[in-house]
């Protein structure tokens, strides 16, 4: 929400679902922490026009004939911009922990912003929606645990998941707090239940070096286990999960090649929002993180 304030990227609807972020300090009092805060806003914006950039080639070669299930989904607005834009896929369907399922719907319930864009889109029968799920012909919300993946397909199915149409997997950050057989089975299940699919994955790589260690080391202390770091290890490590699941071709990308990929004109926009000469870090931490994508295509999309 606050890269979106400051103007890294457009996103009206952030706003529905997080509070308006803490003002910041002038820059003297506390630069450290200013940089740290800078290449973070820098890597979430190449992360969500990096995804976003593989997310609108997949609705382009299947003309949107296709249906997207973004995987630990939390608070993404990503089903409300695509709507902007004209690119809904046939369905879009989000997954996550019940309580945040409830949480998200709770503020879709009572915020017409959010809900009006979903009544619009809807057709034939009246729209479902509880406590932890929501049921429109376009865009649906399930309540499910991505550990089981039984009981994820059974939920999906009864939001009308069509196995047989082209689907793209989303995970961001997800994998990670898993198991790697966890996550493995996850992979797994994707790949052998749809005939044509791609999977996008964003998290962390080459966390065996001394940066990749204090990162890991950092998030314990604040009580965060990364459970499934160890497919993390590297660029090849990512591929090799991917590629012995399942999945046909597979690629992945640090974020700092990401990043030299992006638009160059927006790229000087928005190192000047908030310009510092200090890019070491920057450049470490964008080498920490990276982007994965496979596909598997029986009808050669």
């Amino acid at each position: 929400r606050f890269a979106v304030s400051v103007g890294y990227w457009n996103d009206p609807y952030i706003q529905y679902f997080v509070r308006q972020a803490k003002e910041r300090k002038a820059p003297e009092i506390n630069r450290g922490k200013l940089e740290w805060e800078w290449e973070h806003l820098t890597g979430y914006y190449a992360r969500v026009h990096g995804v976003s950039y593989l997310i609108k080639a997949f609705l382009e070669k299947t003309e949107c004939n296709c249906q997207i299930v973004n995987l630990g989904a939390g608070m993404d607005t990503l089903f409300w911009r695509l709507k902007d834009e004209n690119l809904l896929p046939r369905k879009y369907f989000e997954v996550d922990f019940p309580m945040i399922v409830a949480r998200k719907i709770h503020n879709i319930k009572s915020k017409p912003p959010l809900s009006k864009p979903i009544m619009e889109s809807h057709s034939g029968d009246s729209l479902l929606i509880d406590s932890h799920s929501l049921d429109s012909s376009r865009y649906s919300i399930v309540g499910a645990d991505l550990r089981f993946s039984s009981d994820l397909e059974e939920k999906l199915k009864k939001h009308s998941l069509d196995i047989h149409l082209p689907t793209l997997l989303v995970a961001e950050c997800v994998l990670v707090y898993m198991t790697p057989q966890q996550s493995a089975n996850l992979l797994k299940w994707a790949a052998s239940t749809f005939p044509v699919a791609m999977v996008i994955n964003y998290e962390q790589v080459n966390m065996r070096d001394r940066f990749g260690q204090i990162m890991i080391e950092n998030l314990q202390r604040r009580q965060c286990n990364l459970a499934g770091v160890e497919p993390c290890s590297s660029l090849d490590s990512q591929r090799e999960r991917l590629l012995l699941n399942g999945w046909e071709n597979a690629r992945a990308i640090d974020m700092m090649k990401v990043y030299s990929f992006l638009p160059q004109a927006d790229v000087k926009r928005i190192e000047a929002l908030e310009f510092l000469d200090e890019k070491e870090l920057f450049e470490q931490l964008m080498q920490h993180y990276c982007i994965c994508w496979a596909s598997k295509d029986s009808s050669n999309l």
